[in-house]
């Protein structure tokens, strides 16, 4: 067993007595359907990465469990009724979810996309957002570390935008000048403002 399986393991097992059977049929499907599919925690909760790819995500929360396909907006009546994380709904037991069968088509269709090489489709779909005005603080700050320059000058839009928000969104100076502090630090190690959730 992995690590990755143990941590999936202690996951389950740590959550309400009514979210266990659920999480646990679901794992079990999904590797009855994609065997080569592996388990990682992201983000807090298990997903099953499949040719490198998440293929699917569960996760439990305080009344009710969630299942989401990240290459599929394919959404049950009841998602689209009740909202929430995922594609199927709020599940808060067995019967909630959708027939063996229906899962398991859709676990097919999401490895059918990431074998085509497809983009998930909330991917396909968002609009690249304007660039945001880097705070001039931070622009000084930056320029006064050569390490932090340098990893600055090579950033994506989108890691500029990242940070440019987060300093921003300060409600005091002193936020703002710790939070100009701990992004310079961490400009310079070559990280972007949410390194801790990129892996994978």
């Amino acid at each position: 067993m992995t690590d990755e399986s143990e941590q999936v393991d202690a996951y389950i097992a740590r959550q309400a007595d009514f979210a266990r059977p659920i999480l646990t049929h679901f794992r079990a499907l999904v590797h009855a359907t994609q065997p080569q599919a592996s388990e990682a925690i992201k983000w807090g909760f298990p997903h099953f990465v499949y040719a490198g790819k998440n293929l699917a995500s569960m996760a439990a929360f305080k009344a009710h469990a969630s299942i989401g396909f990240w290459y599929s907006e394919d959404q049950t009546p009841t998602r689209a009724e009740q909202g929430g994380m995922g594609h199927l709904g709020k599940i808060a037991s067995l019967s909630d979810l959708p027939s063996d069968d229906d899962l398991r088509a859709m676990l097919a269709k999401a490895a059918t996309m990431i074998d085509a090489g497809a983009k998930p489709q909330w991917m396909e779909r968002r609009q690249p957002r304007e660039p945001l005005p880097v705070p001039p603080a931070l622009s000084e700050a930056i320029a006064a570390s050569p390490a932090a320059a340098a990893t600055w000058s090579a950033f994506p839009p989108g890691k500029i935008r990242d940070y440019a928000e987060w300093i921003g969104e300060a409600k005091t100076q002193a936020t703002r000048d710790k939070r100009i502090a701990q992004a310079v630090e961490w400009i310079a190690q070559g990280k972007g403002r949410n390194w801790k959730y990129e892996k994978g």
